[in-house]
């Protein structure tokens, strides 16, 4: 079986690949962007299954299924709220909510092999019409690793994100002060102008 994850947290891209791993699967591509998506896709047989994260950081994955239209099933993965869950059930669109449970994984990837031949039909149109109508387009929470856990830090948590020794940290307002995986630059079109962005470097 053929394995794709598509996630712009780096933290849940590897963790989420190091589970499917210890379940004796083998994913074949890691991608963090609607561009290095399509043309990974381009260029490359589609897989069996895509794990899918919504909100990437050059835009969203429907940007991706639009352009590539790819056969694979999907297992959507998503920080959103209960509502959002509401919605992928209404679809028939699995999903798993980050940080992903080991059972819940496993239950998805059973839902896939039951209905692998044939494949389900998902209403991805409507789908995408609900998010695009119901979803912020900024980035509502990261996902950050914490020694070998998941930690998830919501924007309305963050005091500021700034930039020190070539790292980009988030402060919250519990005194937090933890590491992201992407820079200042790449995070700015991705947040609200509520947070306060600053580099001490440049003090």
């Amino acid at each position: 079986m053929k394995i794709v994850i598509i996630e712009d947290e780096l933290p849940s891209a590897r963790l989420l690949r190091r589970k499917l791993e210890d379940l004796g699967y083998t994913v074949s591509a890691v991608l963090q962007t609607v561009e290095e998506s399509i043309e990974w896709f381009m260029s490359n047989t589609e897989p069996d299954l895509l794990f899918l994260d919504i909100q990437l950081a050059d835009g969203i994955s429907f940007d991706i299924l639009g352009q590539v239209k790819p056969n694979s099933a999907i297992i959507f993965t998503t920080a959103y709220d209960e509502y959002m869950l509401r919605a992928f059930k209404q679809n028939s669109i699995d999903y798993l909510l980050k940080p992903i449970e080991d059972e819940e994984l496993k239950n998805a990837i059973e839902k896939f092999r039951q209905f692998r031949h044939p494949k389900p039909q998902f209403d991805l149109a409507s789908f995408e019409a609900l998010f695009r109508n119901t979803v912020q387009t900024y980035k509502e929470r990261f996902t950050i690793k914490i020694g070998q856990n998941l930690k998830v830090v919501t924007t309305l948590q963050i005091e500021c994100i700034y930039s020190e020794n070539k790292g980009t940290y988030v402060y919250t307002n519990e005194n937090g002060n933890y590491l992201l995986d992407q820079t200042l630059d790449a995070l700015i079109p991705q947040l609200s102008l509520r947070i306060s962005l600053g580099s001490t470097e440049a003090l």
